[in-house]
Protein backbone atom coordinates (compact mmCIF):
# COMPACT_ATOMS: atom_id res chain seq x y z
CA UNK A 1 0.00 0.00 0.00
CA UNK A 2 1.59 3.51 -0.73
CA UNK A 3 1.93 5.82 1.72
CA UNK A 4 0.04 9.12 0.27
CA UNK A 5 2.29 12.32 0.75
CA UNK A 6 1.32 16.23 1.09
CA UNK A 7 3.19 18.74 -0.82
CA UNK A 8 3.54 21.52 1.23
CA UNK A 9 3.31 25.18 -0.65
CA UNK A 10 6.08 27.59 0.49
CA UNK A 11 4.57 30.52 2.32
CA UNK A 12 6.20 33.88 0.90
CA UNK A 13 7.38 35.81 4.19
CA UNK A 14 6.47 39.29 4.16
CA UNK A 15 9.93 42.00 4.62
CA UNK A 16 7.84 44.41 7.05
CA UNK A 17 11.12 46.66 5.95
CA UNK A 18 11.21 46.41 2.53
CA UNK A 19 7.10 47.31 2.00
CA UNK A 20 7.94 50.20 4.48
CA UNK A 21 10.82 51.05 1.72
CA UNK A 22 8.92 50.61 -1.24
CA UNK A 23 5.97 52.78 0.49
CA UNK A 24 8.38 55.63 1.67
CA UNK A 25 9.69 55.37 -2.19
CA UNK A 26 6.48 56.04 -3.76
CA UNK A 27 5.62 58.63 -0.93
CA UNK A 28 8.73 60.37 -1.96
CA UNK A 29 7.88 60.31 -5.87
CA UNK A 30 4.37 61.91 -5.25
CA UNK A 31 5.97 64.48 -3.20
CA UNK A 32 7.96 65.19 -6.46
CA UNK A 33 5.40 65.21 -8.76
CA UNK A 34 3.45 67.27 -6.40
CA UNK A 35 5.99 69.61 -5.98
CA UNK A 36 6.77 69.98 -9.68
CA UNK A 37 3.08 70.68 -10.02
CA UNK A 38 2.79 73.52 -7.57
CA UNK A 39 5.39 75.40 -9.34
CA UNK A 40 4.31 75.04 -12.79
CA UNK A 41 0.96 76.59 -11.25
CA UNK A 42 2.77 79.45 -9.48
CA UNK A 43 5.08 80.09 -12.87
CA UNK A 44 1.62 80.32 -14.81
CA UNK A 45 0.06 82.62 -12.40
CA UNK A 46 3.55 84.69 -12.95
CA UNK A 47 3.33 84.47 -17.04
CA UNK A 48 -0.65 85.20 -16.66
CA UNK A 49 -0.18 88.42 -14.30
CA UNK A 50 2.68 89.54 -17.43
CA UNK A 51 0.29 88.70 -20.06
CA UNK A 52 -2.17 91.09 -18.20
CA UNK A 53 0.05 93.86 -18.26
CA UNK A 54 0.17 93.76 -21.18
CA UNK A 55 -3.36 93.91 -22.47
CA UNK A 56 -4.11 96.54 -19.85
CA UNK A 57 -2.21 99.13 -22.06
CA UNK A 58 -4.77 98.28 -25.18
CA UNK A 59 -7.22 100.18 -26.06
CA UNK A 60 -10.53 98.16 -26.17
CA UNK A 61 -12.13 96.60 -28.78
CA UNK A 62 -15.67 95.77 -29.56
CA UNK A 63 -14.97 93.01 -31.89
CA UNK A 64 -11.77 91.26 -31.30
CA UNK A 65 -9.52 90.63 -28.51
CA UNK A 66 -6.46 92.04 -30.36
CA UNK A 67 -3.86 94.81 -29.05
CA UNK A 68 -1.06 96.77 -31.33
CA UNK A 69 2.37 97.50 -30.67
CA UNK A 70 4.60 99.39 -32.45
CA UNK A 71 8.48 99.36 -33.04
CA UNK A 72 11.27 100.26 -35.00
CA UNK A 73 13.94 97.86 -35.74
CA UNK A 74 15.84 97.67 -39.17
CA UNK A 75 14.58 101.12 -40.57
CA UNK A 76 11.33 100.32 -40.28
CA UNK A 77 7.97 100.52 -38.49
CA UNK A 78 6.89 97.57 -37.55
CA UNK A 79 3.07 96.92 -36.62
CA UNK A 80 2.25 93.70 -34.35
CA UNK A 81 -1.03 92.64 -33.57
CA UNK A 82 -1.21 90.70 -30.82
CA UNK A 83 -4.28 88.62 -29.53
CA UNK A 84 -5.39 87.46 -26.52
CA UNK A 85 -6.24 84.14 -26.33
CA UNK A 86 -2.58 82.79 -25.69
CA UNK A 87 0.69 83.43 -24.99
CA UNK A 88 2.03 82.54 -28.20
CA UNK A 89 0.37 85.10 -29.36
CA UNK A 90 1.47 88.07 -27.30
CA UNK A 91 5.44 89.81 -27.43
CA UNK A 92 7.93 89.09 -24.66
CA UNK A 93 10.85 90.61 -23.72
CA UNK A 94 13.39 88.05 -24.45
CA UNK A 95 11.66 88.58 -28.09
CA UNK A 96 12.46 92.37 -27.95
CA UNK A 97 16.11 91.68 -26.49
CA UNK A 98 17.32 89.50 -29.44
CA UNK A 99 15.89 91.56 -32.20
CA UNK A 100 17.35 94.33 -30.86
CA UNK A 101 20.61 92.70 -30.59
CA UNK A 102 20.18 91.81 -34.11
CA UNK A 103 19.70 94.91 -35.43
CA UNK A 104 23.08 96.30 -33.17
CA UNK A 105 25.70 93.70 -34.02
CA UNK A 106 25.24 92.94 -37.79
CA UNK A 107 28.82 92.51 -38.14
CA UNK A 108 28.83 89.39 -35.48
CA UNK A 109 25.74 88.14 -36.59
CA UNK A 110 25.35 88.89 -40.21
CA UNK A 111 22.04 87.44 -42.06
CA UNK A 112 22.24 88.37 -45.08
CA UNK A 113 20.85 85.68 -47.58
CA UNK A 114 21.13 83.28 -44.04
CA UNK A 115 18.74 80.47 -43.85
CA UNK A 116 16.72 81.43 -40.59
CA UNK A 117 14.36 79.29 -38.57
CA UNK A 118 12.49 80.67 -35.84
CA UNK A 119 10.62 77.90 -33.21
CA UNK A 120 8.06 79.27 -31.24
CA UNK A 121 8.15 82.11 -33.79
CA UNK A 122 4.90 83.69 -31.64
CA UNK A 123 3.38 86.97 -33.03
CA UNK A 124 6.12 87.22 -35.55
CA UNK A 125 8.28 89.87 -34.60
CA UNK A 126 11.83 88.00 -34.16
CA UNK A 127 11.02 86.51 -38.04
CA UNK A 128 10.29 89.86 -39.17
CA UNK A 129 13.45 91.54 -38.19
CA UNK A 130 15.23 88.78 -39.39
CA UNK A 131 13.67 89.30 -43.11
CA UNK A 132 14.25 93.11 -42.75
CA UNK A 133 17.95 91.87 -41.61
CA UNK A 134 18.08 90.04 -45.30
CA UNK A 135 17.33 86.55 -44.31
CA UNK A 136 15.59 83.63 -45.94
CA UNK A 137 13.18 82.91 -42.98
CA UNK A 138 10.88 79.81 -41.82
CA UNK A 139 8.62 81.06 -38.74
CA UNK A 140 7.65 78.24 -36.78
CA UNK A 141 4.65 78.00 -33.86
CA UNK A 142 1.57 75.94 -33.07
CA UNK A 143 -1.44 75.63 -35.58
CA UNK A 144 -3.49 78.11 -33.84
CA UNK A 145 -0.53 80.56 -33.49
CA UNK A 146 -0.29 80.55 -37.24
CA UNK A 147 -2.95 82.38 -38.26
CA UNK A 148 -1.83 85.52 -36.64
CA UNK A 149 2.02 84.97 -37.40
CA UNK A 150 1.13 84.84 -41.06
CA UNK A 151 -1.39 88.03 -40.83
CA UNK A 152 2.02 89.99 -39.20
CA UNK A 153 4.66 88.50 -41.08
CA UNK A 154 3.15 89.66 -44.78
CA UNK A 155 2.23 92.91 -42.83
CA UNK A 156 5.66 93.82 -42.09
CA UNK A 157 7.64 92.02 -44.32
CA UNK A 158 5.69 92.69 -48.43
CA UNK A 159 7.97 95.03 -50.61
CA UNK A 160 10.56 95.63 -47.61
CA UNK A 161 12.42 92.14 -47.37
CA UNK A 162 14.63 90.32 -50.41
CA UNK A 163 13.15 87.17 -49.28
CA UNK A 164 9.33 86.36 -48.66
CA UNK A 165 9.23 84.22 -44.86
CA UNK A 166 7.60 81.29 -44.84
CA UNK A 167 5.33 80.06 -42.28
CA UNK A 168 4.47 76.32 -41.34
CA UNK A 169 3.40 74.22 -38.43
CA UNK A 170 5.62 72.64 -36.11
CA UNK A 171 5.29 70.88 -32.74
CA UNK A 172 8.16 70.31 -30.60
CA UNK A 173 9.66 67.28 -30.56
CA UNK A 174 7.34 65.67 -32.86
CA UNK A 175 7.82 64.38 -36.36
CA UNK A 176 10.72 66.36 -36.54
CA UNK A 177 12.90 63.44 -38.74
CA UNK A 178 9.67 63.52 -41.26
CA UNK A 179 8.57 67.11 -41.81
CA UNK A 180 12.34 68.73 -41.46
CA UNK A 181 14.48 65.59 -42.46
CA UNK A 182 17.83 66.45 -42.66
CA UNK A 183 19.87 67.51 -44.65
CA UNK A 184 17.45 68.97 -46.70
CA UNK A 185 15.86 71.53 -44.49
CA UNK A 186 19.03 73.05 -42.88
CA UNK A 187 19.33 76.47 -41.57
CA UNK A 188 21.99 79.08 -41.26
CA UNK A 189 20.37 80.20 -37.59
CA UNK A 190 17.96 79.04 -35.52
CA UNK A 191 16.22 81.64 -33.50
CA UNK A 192 14.19 81.03 -29.78
CA UNK A 193 12.75 83.54 -27.57
CA UNK A 194 11.08 83.26 -24.87
CA UNK A 195 9.68 79.98 -25.54
CA UNK A 196 10.19 78.50 -22.00
CA UNK A 197 6.83 78.53 -20.06
CA UNK A 198 5.28 75.22 -21.33
CA UNK A 199 6.51 72.97 -18.17
CA UNK A 200 5.34 70.29 -19.39
CA UNK A 201 7.58 69.89 -23.08
CA UNK A 202 10.71 71.63 -22.33
CA UNK A 203 12.68 68.07 -23.11
CA UNK A 204 10.86 68.37 -26.31
CA UNK A 205 11.96 71.87 -27.02
CA UNK A 206 15.61 70.56 -26.55
CA UNK A 207 14.95 68.06 -28.40
CA UNK A 208 13.94 70.12 -31.67
CA UNK A 209 16.94 72.31 -30.41
CA UNK A 210 19.30 69.50 -30.96
CA UNK A 211 17.61 68.17 -34.40
CA UNK A 212 18.36 71.05 -35.78
CA UNK A 213 21.70 72.58 -34.76
CA UNK A 214 23.66 68.98 -34.80
CA UNK A 215 27.47 67.74 -35.20
CA UNK A 216 28.25 68.49 -38.89
CA UNK A 217 25.02 71.30 -39.28
CA UNK A 218 27.68 74.53 -39.00
CA UNK A 219 24.08 75.42 -37.77
CA UNK A 220 23.86 78.28 -34.90
CA UNK A 221 21.35 78.78 -32.11
CA UNK A 222 20.56 81.76 -30.93
CA UNK A 223 18.00 81.87 -27.46
CA UNK A 224 17.05 84.63 -25.96
CA UNK A 225 14.95 84.15 -22.53
CA UNK A 226 13.51 85.79 -19.67
CA UNK A 227 15.22 83.90 -16.98
CA UNK A 228 11.54 84.11 -14.42
CA UNK A 229 11.52 80.61 -12.80
CA UNK A 230 13.39 77.79 -11.59
CA UNK A 231 12.28 75.65 -14.67
CA UNK A 232 14.10 78.25 -16.99
CA UNK A 233 17.38 78.17 -14.96
CA UNK A 234 17.26 74.24 -15.71
CA UNK A 235 16.52 74.31 -19.01
CA UNK A 236 19.53 76.98 -19.45
CA UNK A 237 21.33 74.24 -17.05
CA UNK A 238 20.77 71.31 -19.94
CA UNK A 239 21.29 73.74 -22.90
CA UNK A 240 24.68 74.20 -21.81
CA UNK A 241 25.31 70.56 -21.08
CA UNK A 242 23.72 69.90 -24.91
CA UNK A 243 25.56 72.70 -26.84
CA UNK A 244 28.86 74.51 -27.21
CA UNK A 245 27.32 77.61 -25.49
CA UNK A 246 28.32 81.36 -25.54
CA UNK A 247 26.52 84.12 -23.38
CA UNK A 248 25.96 87.12 -25.64
CA UNK A 249 25.01 89.58 -23.17
CA UNK A 250 22.70 89.56 -19.99
CA UNK A 251 19.78 92.70 -19.11
CA UNK A 252 19.88 92.80 -15.31
CA UNK A 253 17.00 94.83 -15.64
CA UNK A 254 15.27 92.85 -17.88
CA UNK A 255 15.87 89.24 -16.63
CA UNK A 256 17.13 88.70 -20.35
CA UNK A 257 20.19 86.23 -20.96
CA UNK A 258 20.86 85.74 -24.68
CA UNK A 259 22.75 82.48 -25.93
CA UNK A 260 24.89 81.45 -29.25
CA UNK A 261 25.26 77.74 -29.27
CA UNK A 262 26.91 75.17 -31.07
CA UNK A 263 26.31 71.93 -31.61
CA UNK A 264 28.86 69.78 -29.46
Amino acid sequence: MERSSSVVQPVRQKHPGKTKEVDEKKEGKLQVEQEATDEALADQKVMAGEAQDRRNIWEPSVYYALGKETFYFAGHDISIRESLDTYGALIWPGAIALCQFLENNQQQVSLTDKAVLEIGAGTGLLSIVASLLGAWVTATDLPDILSNLTFNLLRNTRGRSLYSPQVTSLCWGQDLQRDFPYPSFHYDYVLAADVVYHHDCLQELLQTMRHFCRPGSRTTLLWANKMRFQSDLRLAESFESSFNTTLLTELPQQEVRIYKATAK
